[in-house]
């Protein structure tokens, strides 16, 4: 692709209230976009709960080719109460993730200007969830046995493996490095036998090469309980993949509101597209209302744009919401009266008013 070509953003916006965050994460993208000459071209993808009621699946069998001549993946929400999430997950998200190997699961939980959090302390919370992504507990491997009779039986076989986890490890590493140089890594080597004490020792020889003085090892009880006490005592945490995906869900439920979280699933090396996508699904209970909030898709957007390499227009988009929230313009699950296009407004116009990004460095600082 020639430096003139537009940078090319496969979107879709999926169940629920994707299809309502979705365009307004776009109205912010194209005003700041516009701001620094960016260019960006949607293809705009109707994949989701709908598509699979008429075809049968979530996405059509030449999706994942589609995907991949695209330079990212902007992903709403996937989930409908009427089909199993096993249909609606394993049928788009995951193959997405495990196809384009998008081994990092990376998940910023930071204090929010003007946004309460649960916690009787006014000490800000910033760290960076690295989750890893394609292995470990979500495993294919494994079945049901003797179906319907009493000595019926489920099997799912964990699986990490040394390059899984040394990656993952190294990216979290590296991370910390360009933060506080503090990295803490989740495990529970006390009563899982094999696969936690595996994982420790690999992180712990990562970390070593990376030049981090150690890392903190901690059992994931004892970490989500500090989550709750001490969150501010934490910069950088690495996780497996289900350890990851619970704690990232706590850290944002403690700065104010799941409805806030970003994530972006990345393959660090660039050979395939990575996905970014807000932490909170579907929520059908208030899909189609106009009162979603935007914040968890408008800061994945910026996630976005600082892995294509637009670390100033990520910083600016960032800033511009942050200034509205400030201002005390929120939806009603932070407590405000503001609708999702409301909200939106708002954040367009603080962008057009081009007053910079302040102190903030993007999404994946």
């Amino acid at each position: 692709m020639s430096e003139n070509s537009p940078q090319r953003i496969a979107v879709v916006a999926g169940d629920g209230i994707g299809q309502e965050v979705m365009p307004a994460a776009l109205a912010c993208l194209d005003a700041v976009t516009e701001r620094h000459g960016i260019r960006l071209e949607y293809t705009h993808l109707d994949w989701g709960s709908d598509f699979y009621r008429e075809h049968g699946s979530m996405m059509p069998a030449d999706g994942l080719d589609e995907l991949s001549r695209h330079d990212a993946i902007f992903l709403g929400a996937v989930g409908a109460p009427d089909i199993p999430d096993t249909e609606t997950l394993w049928g788009l998200l995951i193959p997405i993730r495990r196809a384009f190997d998008q081994y990092v699961n990376l998940r910023p939980v930071r204090t929010l200007p003007g946004v309460p959090g649960p916690l009787a302390t006014d000490r800000p919370i910033d760290m960076m969830i690295v989750r890893e992504n394609t292995e470990g507990e979500y495993s294919e491997i494994g079945g049901r046995l003797y179906r319907g009779r009493p000595q019926e039986a489920a099997v799912q076989e964990t699986v990490f493996t040394r390059l899984g986890v040394s990656r993952v490890a190294r990216y979290a590493a590296d991370l910390a490095l360009s933060r506080s140089g503090r990295l803490t890594s989740a495990t529970k080597s006390n009563g899982i036998i094999h696969t936690m004490p595996f994982w420790d020792e690999i992180v712990a020889e990562t970390a070593a090469a990376s030049g981090l003085g150690g890392v903190d090892s901690v059992l994931v009880d004892a970490l989500a309980a500090r989550f709750v006490l001490q969150p501010w005592s934490l910069d950088v945490v690495v996780a497996s993949n289900l350890l990851g995906d619970i704690l990232s869900d706590l850290g944002s439920a403690l700065t104010g509101s799941i409805g806030v979280a970003p994530s972006a699933n990345l393959n660090p090396e660039g050979i395939h597209p990575s996905l970014f996508e807000p932490v909170h699904g579907s929520a059908p209970d208030i899909a189609g209302k106009g009162i979603a909030n935007p914040i968890g898709q408008i800061w994945t957007a910026a996630m976005m744009l600082d892995h294509l390499g637009h670390r100033a227009a990520a910083a600016e988009q960032i800033a511009a919401f942050e200034r509205v929230l400030d201002a005390g313009i929120c939806t009603g699950d932070l407590g405000g009266t503001a609708s999702t296009a409301e909200f939106t407004d708002a954040v367009v116009r603080e962008i057009r008013r081009g007053e910079g990004a302040g102190t903030n460095e993007g999404g994946t600082r």
